[in-house]
């Protein structure tokens, strides 16, 4: 698959098939790859946590928040919950400011996740407190982003926006997500 195609299929999924799990060999793997990712000044400031069973994933899924753009929804029901996230943190003891770092460890982990078969979405909404406290995650650790990550069940249909018009996603009668792109030509300034 070319790097384009992996761009393209790397959608942000949301509904997922619970019952097919993600092996812990498959979820380091990813993980493996943020390491191998570019950081700014090459501090390695990240770090991560796996959960890919199914009692910490009920732990995890009610600090989050899915889809702010959907009204009507509340996120994946039970049966379409991830079977594996994938939480980044920033260690305060290397670094206070995490710039993009986080972006590009989570894009190359939805990257490899592509490559496997598997889906998911960054989610930056969420009940940081209220997340670290569940799982006791010491205070030394900022929590960055959640990747959740599991095999998607939905269609995510990218299409062209009209010129200036809206670019918010929303979803048709038949569930199909659709996701609106600027056209190139409308990213492309010249001064």
């Amino acid at each position: 698959m070319s790097v384009k195609d992996l761009i393209i299929k790397n959608r942000s999924y949301r509904r997922f098939d619970e019952s097919k799990t993600i092996p812990v060999k498959i979820m380091r793997n990813l993980v493996e790859l943020a390491r191998f990712s570019a950081t700014g000044s090459n501090h390695q400031p990240l770090k991560f946590m796996i959960l890919c069973d199914p009692e910490k994933n009920n732990k995890i899924f009610p600090h989050l928040v899915w889809a702010a753009s959907l009204k009507n929804w509340d996120g994946p029901a039970a049966g379409e919950r991830p079977a594996g996230y994938i939480i980044i943190l920033g260690d305060t003891t290397l670094a206070k400011d995490f710039g993009v770092n986080h972006g590009i460890a989570a894009q190359s982990i939805l990257m490899g996740a592509v490559e496997q078969g598997l889906g998911g979405c960054m989610i930056a909404s969420i009940k940081r407190d209220k997340l670290r406290e569940t799982l006791a995650i010491p205070v030394q650790y900022d929590i960055l982003l959640v990747v959740a990550l599991g095999t998607p069940i939905e269609k995510v249909v990218l299409e062209d926006a009209e010129p200036g018009g809206k670019v918010t996603y929303y979803r048709d009668a038949d569930d199909v997500h659709h996701v609106p792109k600027r056209t190139l030509d409308e990213l492309i300034v010249c001064f």
